[in-house]
């Protein structure tokens, strides 16, 4: 999934995408799976009761290999579910918009539930000092554009998780900071 910018004549929009990417389905898939193969190993091997229809977990001793296979699953299944909840939820999922008919900049993301599940931040056009590219390489790399404020603080406005391609991030940075008349900085 990629991140779409939407442009008028005064107002530039960047979809955000938050925990609905495939590596996340994909994960969650596996580790549910997992969990709960696990966890009916070790049922299965306590009732002496075959659970599953591809493996015959009645034939090991509970103790010690029952209680660790389903305290694996049980882990897995719990991780797996977790994993399902952030993607219902779309955590860290929104949008950056920059409106200059308003003179505001909206930036909105979605968190877990409770008091604090919507995080938002308004500002003003005129309170935006720059447009701040990092880089960093290496073994964990680290591709990310922030929103600089006249007051030194630093609103990330890239996605969590993936770093994007290097083209891909000068040319969405760039092109909010000639929508917003600010120089970039980190290039």
């Amino acid at each position: 999934m990629t991140t779409q910018i939407s442009t008028g004549d005064r107002l530039l929009r960047k979809q955000i995408t938050g925990s609905r990417r495939l590596s996340n389905y994909f994960w969650a898939t596996i580790a549910s799976m997992g969990g709960v193969g696990f966890l009916l190993s070790g049922i299965s091997s306590y009732f002496k009761v075959n659970l599953l229809p591809f493996a015959d977990p009645t034939q090991l001793n509970f103790l010690p290999q029952g209680i660790a296979m389903g305290f694996y699953g049980l882990v897995g299944t719990i991780y797996g579910l977790y994993l399902w909840l952030s993607i219902f939820w779309d955590v860290g999922g929104g949008y950056n918009e920059f409106n200059q008919q308003t003179n505001k900049v909206h930036i909105f993301r979605w968190g877990f539930p409770g008091k604090n599940r919507k995080v938002e931040f308004i500002c003003t056009i005129e309170d935006v000092q720059s447009i701040k590219v990092d880089l960093k390489e290496g073994l964990n790399p680290r591709r990310a554009t922030y929103l600089r404020l006249k007051d030194r603080r630093q609103i990330p406005l890239t996605r969590v998780g993936q770093p994007l391609p290097l083209s891909e991030l000068e040319n969405e940075a760039a092109q909010m900071a000639k929508f917003l008349q600010v120089p970039l900085e980190g290039l």
